[in-house]
């Protein structure tokens, strides 16, 4: 997983916070970042159908309301089905070790991924929004 989960959950939060303020340029300075990142993160969520943009506007809007997207919601619509574990692709079949080493490995890194997935369910934007806003005072 690389940043760009990160980035998309600080721009639903920022287009939730603000959303007067959620031109790219806005937006890239709160994260930190180019607005070119903010355009690619935001046409993911668009894409996904969490966030409504129009061409020529500045700005942007949530599709619904923040209790309705979860964090795994953003999770795939900037992951894909894809999981964050990865084997690696040619370990030598005749090594007893490298025959058995995704199978066994498959297990656990499926485990491991759906306990994420759980957590990320569980927790919605409107969670974030309202640590935010306690940690922002």
């Amino acid at each position: 997983m690389n940043s760009q989960y990160a980035v998309a959950v600080h721009v639903l939060s920022l287009i939730s916070q603000f959303p007067e303020h959620s031109s790219s340029a806005d937006m890239a300075l709160s994260v930190g970042t180019n607005p070119v990142v903010i355009r690619t993160v935001a046409g993911q969520l668009r894409r996904a159908g969490l966030i409504c943009t129009r061409q020529g506007v500045a700005g942007a809007s949530l599709t619904r309301p923040a209790a309705q997207i979860t964090l795994l919601d953003v999770y795939r619509a900037v992951n894909g089905e894809d999981s964050v574990f990865r084997l690696h692709e040619r370990p030598h079949p005749n090594c007893p070790v490298g025959a058995n080493i995704q199978a066994t490995l498959e297990t656990r890194f499926g485990r491991a991924q759906a306990a994420m997935e759980a957590e990320l369910a569980r927790t919605t934007l409107a969670d974030v929004m309202s640590d935010l806003v306690s940690r922002a005072g």
